[in-house]
């Protein structure tokens, strides 16, 4: 049985943590391709499959998203993946610099599967990365996309 190796979506204004979270997943050597939405509307095109991400296939196997961002902010995002059956069961790591008790709470509230935040220190926000992309991409079982 042949398996589609799904891509791993990151949603971040912030090319740094891009930069720096591209590297840890490629450090783990995951042969997952990562797909970039520098804010929440591109994020829903690639979802949605709009705009320069009309010729893309499939969904994301985890989705790597911040809150804070331009034009629309992570928490919208997840209400828009979340309010969709298609993308009900598709992972989504809220990875974030807020320490906002508000946004932990409506980021599990709508059904976020996990709330990392970004560490100061480079070395722990690679180490976290890693950790992620490996579980979520490679380990985690999610359910057939046909339920």
């Amino acid at each position: 049985m042949h398996t589609e190796v799904k891509r791993i979506l990151i949603v971040d204004d912030s090319p740094k943590d891009v930069e720096l979270a591209i590297a840890a997943l490629s450090e783990k050597n995951l042969a997952n391709e990562v797909v970039v939405a520098e804010d929440g509307e591109e994020a829903l095109d690639y979802l949605y499959k709009r705009g320069k991400f009309v010729n893309e296939n499939g969904s994301p196997a985890v989705i790597l998203l911040d809150i804070k961002m331009p034009k629309m902010n992570g928490i919208e995002v997840l209400k828009h993946i979340r309010s969709d059956p298609k993308f009900k069961f598709i992972p989504v790591i809220m990875v974030t610099s807020s320490l906002e008790e508000r946004d932990l709470v409506e980021s599990y509230k709508l059904g976020a599967n996990s709330y990392v935040v970004k560490p100061v220190d480079i070395i722990q926000f690679i180490d976290a990365i890693k950790v992620l992309g490996q579980y979520w991409a490679i380990i985690n079982q999610p359910p057939p996309e046909r339920m």
